[in-house]
């Protein structure tokens, strides 16, 4: 081969393995969190008013009146005696929202606002300040504001027309943060990384990988979900050696085999890992039909009988026949979908036939049903 033939086959190589697309990498704060960094649910028992007539009809909640009169209370007006109110303008809700981690009191928090009764709507309405607490019953935030209801409804002459829900809203910022909620994370010599699926392969690369950066013996794989990391113990120290251990890249881990089948829609979904071997199926649809057809029975005259209906009920069994198809080995996700989609079902026959391949041992994948 001329030289410089040569030459210009060795440069077109060494552009073609330059432009190859590098590994799939992930960096640690994708595949792992530090535990005990969370939020905290809240949720609290609150009243919107400013309702126009769409609010809980009170004698049929009376924890919406029950709501209201103490609210008076704590303002300084008692109900006379025996009182009842008629509540249009007022609806009973739950409150809830996620305090973040590191939250500080003053930080404002989104809301969420669910009616409770049978309010018709909660467009336009305001809501009065409600205390928010956790599980152990403390109050962590306050709650108030107007809402925002992404919906649109209208009713009259017996017609109703309604876009999205009006019974729940949101309310940005509505909540300020009173209280905060102390987090493990300066606490020890080490912090743990969690990480969000139990891979002993994943949980073993991070720790490599920290070890490769900070040194041997930084961090040790406990289990297949659980690193320890030994960590500075000044605050900031710590929080610029986390900031820079999430940024560290790890190499993609191959899943295992799974298919999740959601029996309710009918939704399948394969991930690349699944494989299929050598086997034949046969699948028919079968339909049964019932049909009933009324018929009178007329007495003969003067018998004093009396004319009845009866029904005649007609039953059919159809079963569609079934060619026997056989499926080859498919060692990549693209065959597997080629192969199934060659059966020509549906969805949710497709739902009995991979569990029918799964037994029979051809489908090398995990079958998870939501």
């Amino acid at each position: 081969m001329p030289h410089s033939l040569l030459a210009r086959c060795l440069a077109i190589l060494c552009a073609a393995v330059l432009c190859a697309a590098p590994a799939h990498a992930l960096r640690i704060k994708e595949v792992a969190a530090v535990e005990g960094v969370r939020s905290n649910a809240l949720t609290g028992f609150g009243l919107v008013v400013g309702l126009d007539g769409t609010g809980d009809q009170t004698t049929q909640m009376p924890y919406t009146s029950q709501g209201m009169a103490n609210y008076l209370q704590q303002l300084g007006i008692s109900l006379p005696a025996g009182s009842a109110m008629q509540l249009k303008n007022v609806a009973a809700v739950l409150v809830t929202a996620q305090l973040p981690a590191f939250a500080r009191p003053g930080q404002a928090i989104d809301v969420s606002v669910s009616s409770v009764g049978n309010a018709k709507s909660l467009k336009g309405g305001t809501l009065i300040a409600t205390p928010l607490k956790g599980a152990d019953g403390e109050v962590y935030a306050l709650a108030q504001g107007n809402l925002v209801i992404a919906g649109a409804g209208a009713a009259a002459g017996g017609s109703k027309v309604q876009v999205n829900h009006l019974s729940a809203g949101r309310i940005p910022g509505g909540a300020q943060v009173e209280r905060i909620v102390e987090t493990p994370l300066q606490q020890g010599e080490a912090v743990t990384l969690g990480l969000q699926s139990s891979d002993f392969q994943t949980a073993r690369r991070v720790a490599q990988a920290i070890n490769t950066r900070f040194g041997d013996g930084v961090a040790q794989a406990l289990d297949g979900r659980t690193v320890r990391v030994t960590a500075p113990t000044t605050p900031n120290e710590r929080v610029s050696f986390l900031a820079e251990l999430e940024e560290l890249p790890i190499d993609a881990t191959k899943p295992s085999a799974k298919v999740v089948i959601n029996s309710r829609t009918g939704s399948i979904a394969l991930n690349q890992a699944v494989t299929l071997g050598p086997v034949a199926i046969a699948h028919g649809n079968l339909s049964i039909s019932i049909s009933s057809t009324p018929t009178v029975s007329q007495p003969n005259p003067m018998s004093g009988g009396q004319t009845t209906v009866t029904e005649k009920t007609n039953i059919q069994i159809r079963s569609e026949p079934g060619m026997l198809i056989e499926l080859p080995p498919s060692a990549q996700l693209s065959d597997v979908v080629r192969a199934i989609n060659s059966l020509g079902a549906t969805p949710q026959d497709l739902l009995a036939i991979l569990q029918a391949i799964k037994a029979a041992g051809a489908l090398q994948a995990e079958l998870e049903v939501i």
